[in-house]
């Protein structure tokens, strides 16, 4: 008994040295949290919250402590506390705005990419929808918002002009973004789906980030570690590419190019164009990446040498005109990204593009330069997970020459020289797990025609349901004319319009549907008096117009097994007066209604992938001299069935076919009418039609990889 008289006195001692922490957890609506963790900053002691969200623990802690709280889903609690007192404690967690099923600001703004909260396409969809022949325009031109003008190859959003969209890759500029091409022949994007992670394409109402756009940014986001090294070698009826990636510890290195020459596919498949020389063009695209311990430095290339000769028909002349064309374009930029200190990153870029034309029209030469770049720097700071700021500038500069040397001797110089600086600032804020609002404003000052504008921006958003939110944007967005106005004249406004638009989405368990409202008013647009832009008109920035429409899409890969599609449908009122037009009408490049159906079929006992894609746009405006009125005739309605199919022959290589046109639609894009009257009086004219009634692909990819199972179409 006195052995155990010491321990006795110890255990009194040490129960009476405990104090007792309790009280209840809950949400916001006050509904109690079980299971979450609550304990002493730095101690061992603490508990778990029961089912009806109480708790209590014993602590031989004194004085004043530091009470934590942490729930999945909920934000971290801190209050400092008495241990003395710390009984009966309230404590309310908040929803973290981190949180899968948090709100997303989604207005005017479809995004691609394992990272991305709601993805509407995947990396993989750029080369594996029918018809897009791995060229990413053509795969944005099955989403809503887009429309397909199938003499341009580029990208129309919303009632705008392809240069109304401009194109960033990791966040810089690109100057030139499309291919090399002549009048009515369509061009593809320069950019290899390959290399990039993910895509953000914005319709409208974007941060104050970007600038000189007045519809449309496509954002491409450049891989940041690859998962392993691998070579890629792809055969087609068009050419050949090699794609190679290489890594290490801290470093990796991808590298695709690409030979084109069309000339042995059009031997086989006749073309509606009399070709002298067929397109050749040779391309390579890398990426070097770099670690550190807290960011990472990427930098891009891009190269692209391309040539062709053809002549072609001019209604108005009495023999096919020649044109041809030799184009060498070379992209770089360099980004680094990444976390300073006190929650402050930093994304800071540089980009480089240079364009070089040498272009003949018949006995006359044409030449000429662009050289674009850009500077850039953001910081971001995160004060919470529900406040973030952002600012950050930019500079672009653009200088560009043009020649014309005329067969007779004449020569004519034009060119400019201009800078744009910028800077923006912008806050993101979470009020709660169901709002969030962004607002910012953009200011810029272009140096060349003395311009300075100020933009502000704002969208927010609320979630109505577990999966479904609204939207709201609204932006003034300001652009500096285009190279074609700039080269002749620099007494110019910048075009202006503003965005408004409401977004409601719903997304849940492999569906995804969007519906958007929108009203783009322009204002500022240049106009002439002469019939095309040249060194003679008169030009001025009264031009206006407005586009108002509704955009709908609907992704599913649950209602068939084994089946994943989607539907877009976009309904488009627009007018504009500017240019030369006499009064305000729809351009010719609009169409009021767009529809897209994309399908693919996974049938394993194949190993095959199956995909079709369809496309309809109603008729195009444009203006007939035999008929009165100005934009009052339309073009036939557009339709074209494309099919796909990607065949395993084993786990690394794979057969593709495609055709274009399956069902061979007589499509007519618009026409060219004669400038006099034929002997009866009506004037004569030439429909602008496809290239070639249909276009068939075929192509053997074999990927050659660590893993030995990895392919460039991942899901075969």
């Amino acid at each position: 008994m006195k052995c155990l008289l010491p321990l006795f006195l110890f255990v009194s001692l040490f129960s009476y040295g405990q104090r007792t922490v309790s009280g209840t957890v809950t949400d916001p609506k006050g509904r109690p949290i079980e299971g979450a963790n609550v304990f002493l900053d730095g101690t061992y002691d603490g508990t778990s919250s029961a089912a009806d969200g109480t708790f209590s623990f014993s602590t031989s802690e004194t004085g004043t402590r530091l009470l934590r709280v942490t729930f999945l889903a909920f934000e971290p609690f801190s209050l400092e506390v008495d241990v003395a007192a710390a009984t009966n404690l309230s404590i309310r967690l908040k929803e973290s705005v981190n949180a899968l099923d948090a709100v997303v600001i989604t207005a005017g703004t479809m995004e691609a990419g394992d990272k991305a909260r709601v993805s509407v396409l995947k990396p993989l969809d750029i080369v594996t929808t029918a018809g897009s022949a791995g060229n990413i325009v053509a795969a944005l031109q099955t989403l809503p918002g887009t429309q397909t003008v199938g003499e341009s190859g580029r990208l129309f959003v919303r009632g705008g002009e392809a240069d109304e969209t401009q194109t960033f890759v990791d966040g810089v500029r690109v100057p030139q973004p499309y291919g090399a091409s002549a009048n009515n022949i369509p061009t593809r994007g320069r950019f290899s789906p390959f290399l990039f992670s993910g895509i953000s394409f914005s319709t409208g109402g974007y941060s104050a980030e970007y600038g000189e756009a007045l519809s449309s940014v496509l954002l491409l986001n450049t891989i940041d570690e690859p998962d392993q090294e691998k070579t890629d070698v792809s055969l087609m009826t068009v050419g050949l590419g090699v794609g190679n990636t290489q890594k290490w510890e801290k470093d990796s290195f991808s590298l695709n190019t690409a030979y084109i020459n069309l000339a042995p596919y059009q031997v086989a498949i006749p073309q509606a164009v009399d070709w002298n020389r067929p397109y050749e063009s040779l391309s390579g695209e890398a990426v070097y990446r770099h670690h550190f311990n807290d960011g990472v430095l990427k930098v891009y290339g891009a190269f692209d040498a391309a040539r062709f000769d053809l002549n072609q028909v001019d209604i108005n002349q009495p023999e096919k005109v020649r044109f041809d064309l030799a184009n060498n374009n070379f992209y770089f930029n360099s980004v680094y990204k990444g976390i300073m200190w006190d929650n402050w990153s930093i994304h800071a870029g540089v980009g480089f593009g240079y364009s070089r034309n040498g272009i003949g029209i018949n006995l006359d030469d044409v030449s000429n330069v662009e050289t674009a770049g850009q500077v850039k720097l953001k910081l971001q700071k995160k004060f919470s997970d529900r406040v973030k700021l952002t600012v950050g500038g930019d500079y672009f500069r653009t200088k560009f020459d043009e020649s014309y040397l005329g067969n007779s001797g004449d020569t004519f110089q034009s060119g400019y020289d201009s800078g744009i600086a910028a800077g923006y600032i912008e806050m993101d804020v979470f009020l709660s797990k169901k709002f969030a609002f962004k607002a910012g404003v953009r200011a810029t000052d272009n140096h060349y025609i003395h311009q300075t504008d100020l933009s502000p921006r704002a969208s927010l958003a609320y979630k109505v349901s577990r999966f479904g939110q609204f939207s709201l944007a609204y932006g003034q967005f300001s652009q500096a004319p285009r190279q074609d106005y700039l080269k002749y004249e620099e007494a110019f406004e910048t075009e202006k319009s503003g965005h408004y638009i409401l977004n409601f989405q719903y997304a849940r368990d492999g569906r995804t549907f969007r519906a958007e409202t929108y009203y783009k008013d322009y204002s500022d647009l240049v106009s002439y008096d002469t019939e095309t832009s040249q060194s003679n008109s008169v030009f001025r920035n009264d031009g206006f117009g407005y586009a108002k429409g509704l955009d709908i899409f609907w992704r599913d890969n649950k209602l068939i097994k084994n089946l994943e599609y989607w539907v877009s449908y976009s309904f488009l009122d627009t007018q504009r007066e500017y240019q030369n037009y006499p009064t305000e009408t729809m351009p010719g490049f609009a169409t009021k209604h767009n529809f897209s159906l994309v399908t693919k079929f996974f049938v394993s006992e194949w190993r095959s992938q199956i995909g079709i894609t369809h496309s309809y746009t109603s008729g195009r405006p444009y203006t007939n001299p035999n008929e009165s009125g100005f934009q009052s005739d339309r073009t036939r309605p557009y339709h074209n069935t494309s099919l796909g199919w990607a065949y395993l022959l084993s786990q690394q290589k794979i057969l593709y076919f495609s055709i274009s046109n399956l069902f061979n639609v007589a499509n007519v894009f618009s026409y060219q009418y004669a400038n006099t009257p034929d002997g009866s009086g009506r004037f004569p004219r030439r429909a602008i039609e496809p290239t070639a009634d249909r276009f068939f692909f075929v192509g053997f990819f074999w990927s050659i990889s660590e893993d030995k199972k990895s392919n460039q179409l991942n899901n075969l």
